[in-house]
């Protein structure tokens, strides 16, 4: 969970960007990368695999809120959506305290998004946090495609716990910037119930 840093008076929280091989994470990741003022953020830091990529920079937002008088800095990740990076997946997870599900909102995708989202669910168990308590955002990305279901049943399917969900077509930064908001202040609401000691 959060980091505190009490000479800098930062609270430093962790974001992973979860969900499907080639679902929109990583094209999130490099929307928010590039839209973000330089003085505001870390080095894009990548870790390439043989099919896919880890990112993961930090940034501190000017416009997200305090917590009991410490600025919030966010740490970004993205997971590698192949199965075969199981064990990549899990080292992402530790200390995370939100997570943006992308999921790909083409029809023929949706069986891999159920199975992510039971991945995510498995592998958050095994660290000793529950779903249902930590701040988590749903992105249905690609809604541009011919293919993309009816968000109504997209919602059915993947956000039976009426999550915040937002639209995205990440290619061209839609719902990248409102998604990230909603999990940020989620975050930084849940840090104001609990205490900075």
């Amino acid at each position: 969970m959060s980091f505190i840093n009490y000479g800098s008076k930062q609270v430093h929280c962790k974001i992973v960007f979860y969900g499907p091989s080639l679902g929109g994470k990583t094209t999130n990741m490099q929307w928010i990368y590039k839209e973000i003022q330089s003085n505001e953020k870390s080095e894009l830091y990548t870790l390439p695999t043989t099919t896919e990529r880890t990112l993961f920079f930090d940034f501190l937002p000017l416009d997200i809120g305090e917590v009991a008088g410490f600025n919030t800095r966010f740490h970004l990740y993205t997971v590698p959506g192949q199965v075969i990076y199981e064990t990549s997946r899990r080292l992402i997870l530790k200390g995370l305290d939100g997570v943006v599900f992308v999921a790909d909102s083409q029809e023929e995708r949706l069986e891999e998004n159920l199975n992510c989202m039971q991945n995510l669910k498995e592998n958050l168990d095994r660290q000793g946090y529950e779903l249902d308590k930590i701040p988590m955002v749903i992105q249905y990305n690609k809604r541009d495609l011919p293919s993309a279901m009816k968000l109504s049943d997209l919602r059915l399917e993947l956000n039976p716990m009426g999550r915040p969900d937002f639209e995205a077509q990440a290619h061209k930064g839609i719902g990248v910037f409102e998604s990230l908001k909603s999990i940020s202040t989620s975050i930084i609401d849940q840090l104001k119930t609990g205490k900075i000691a």
